[in-house]
């Protein structure tokens, strides 16, 4: 199948393309104050987090249609995020929840020099023990875009399960979604995150990287530097590959052209999630018109788009509770074009 006339499943139904996020759900406990450290922290507000499952519900909350498959513990933290799923209106009917193992927990703030800090607690979660035995084949199938991360590809048997979940996805026609979603202290070394980050790099259609995670893969090369992005990092089966730049916007690649847009200026209140809403904005294009990466024009609005998501989600706290609507999104860049 031509990867540019793939599905858009079940478009003559009338059925809304899908985009389908594997990895991990956790609960995120934030500090009740602002720019502290974690040991700083007066107190905790738990909040839903992890990067695909934020994506699920950025997607659906645009209007698309999404769904989620990874595992939480069969604890009450589990229970609530795969309701908060079905609250925001993403299939969950891919989740699955361990007897024996507790949802995932990550204490994160972001500290007055700007630094993020995490702590984790998953030894080891239910995230980590998702079995290939227990992918949703058929939802997998059904999906106009699979996406991921990197942290599904720490651990065992989750790592099995994630390979196999991008074959049946692209064996089926899938467009491939890469969000590496750097977390350094969750891999046994700096090497160990290189090695397996890339080792699946060149699978993806579609790549979203921050300036930090250039300079990472590429072991300290210049991340502005376009040539050492496309040297090192576009690979030849490559659609897309976007460097997210925070509030200056990003910039993007492909085969034919490469530009940078900027993004709208908001009060930046917490930039947890800013980075998934982006995503999410952008898959939920892509999603809607498979062949958008072939137009500059469309993909520029795209990522205007995109970034728009991101920006409004800075201005609120969490990362779920702060993803627009699509109205939301239509508004600001009306206003900014105004």
């Amino acid at each position: 199948m031509d990867k540019l006339s793939r599905k858009t499943k079940g478009d003559a139904k009338g059925a809304k393309s899908l985009v389908v996020c594997f990895g991990e759900m956790l609960i995120d406990f934030v500090p009740t104050v602002g720019e502290v450290s974690l040991s700083e922290a007066p107190g905790f507000k738990k909040a839903p987090g992890g990067a695909p499952a934020n994506v699920a519900v950025c997607v659906s909350k645009l209007g698309g249609s999404s769904a989620f498959i990874g595992k939480v513990g069969k604890d009450e933290f589990g229970y609530m995020l795969s309701n908060i799923l079905k609250e925001h209106k993403v299939d969950n009917s891919g989740m699955r929840f361990d007897p024996d193992a507790r949802t995932a927990l990550a204490f994160v703030t972001l500290r007055a020099d700007g630094e993020r800090e995490f702590m984790f607690y998953r030894n080891p979660s239910a995230d980590m023990l998702m079995r290939d035995s227990e992918l949703d084949v058929d939802l997998i199938k059904k999906a106009t875009i699979f996406h991921y991360g990197s942290i599904s590809l720490i651990d065992e048997p989750c790592k099995s399960a994630h390979l196999s979940a991008m074959g049946i996805a692209k064996k089926s026609g899938s467009l491939l979604s890469y969000d590496p979603n750097l977390r350094l202290a969750l891999w046994p070394s700096e090497d160990a995150a290189r090695t397996g980050i890339l080792s699946i790099w060149d699978q993806a259609d579609i790549i979203k990287i921050s300036e930090d995670e250039i300079t990472f893969l590429t072991g300290g090369d210049d991340h502005n530097d376009d040539d050492i992005v496309m040297k090192k990092l576009f690979h030849p089966k490559l659609m897309l590959l976007v460097v997210s730049e925070g509030s200056e916007g990003c910039r993007y690649y492909t085969k034919k052209f490469k530009g940078r847009v900027s993004s709208s200026k908001v009060n930046s209140v917490d930039t947890t999630g800013a980075g998934d809403a982006f995503v999410g904005g952008l898959l939920n294009r892509i999603a809607l018109d498979v062949n958008i990466c072939q137009n500059e024009m469309e993909l520029r609005e795209a990522l205007r788009f995109a970034n728009a998501c991101g920006a409004l989600t800075v201005t609120e706290r969490g990362a779920i509770p702060a993803l627009p609507t699509k109205e939301a999104v239509e508004q600001l860049l009306t206003e900014v074009s105004a």
